[in-house]
């Protein structure tokens, strides 16, 4: 089976989560804590933390530290796509060793009569992955923008001192 692992899935909500919340807030970009990151979208702190390291050493957060600061996106949600996001989380996208160029050969490369598909496939994976945005993957498929909106609208009420998420 392929699959993105755990930890990029929740990197791809991460950074969707920002860019929906970006779309939502005069301005642009509003910087969030790992707390109230992790608190907006149901995630593990320690996890939130050990992403947002992830995404800003890749130049897809930015980071700021004092009393103003946070994580914002580091550019606007249509440039950045989800394989940006699992690269910065995962490392190349690649569905065999032998198609990560960072790796040593194969001992059996240069008789492989299966590589040059395997390269056209996880070409087209890639492909895919890089064609969707953060701006897309915000925009309302489902219904999960609804409940999100709920869920926020429930928490800027329930704030006794008036800041808003």
């Amino acid at each position: 089976m392929i699959r993105v692992s755990k930890l990029a899935d929740y990197g791809i909500l991460l950074m969707t989560w920002f860019a929906w919340r970006n779309a939502r807030v005069d301005g642009g970009a509003e910087r969030r804590s790992a707390t109230d990151l992790a608190k907006d979208t149901g995630l593990p702190a320690p996890t939130v933390s050990k992403l947002l390291r992830l995404l800003s050493r890749a130049s897809l957060l930015d980071a700021q530290r004092g009393a103003s600061g946070g994580y914002a996106l580091a550019r606007e949600p249509k440039e950045i796509s989800v394989a940006h996001v699992i690269e910065a989380i995962e490392g190349p996208i690649a569905l065999m060793d032998c198609l990560d160029h960072s790796t040593p050969e194969c001992g059996v490369e240069s008789l492989c009569p299966t590589r040059t598909n395997w390269d056209r496939i996880n070409q087209a994976i890639l492909t895919a992955l890089s064609a969707i945005s953060l701006e897309e993957m915000a925009t309302p498929q489902g219904g999960w923008h609804e409940r999100m909106g709920r869920s926020l609208q429930t928490a800027d009420t329930a704030d006794p001192t008036g800041d808003s998420l």
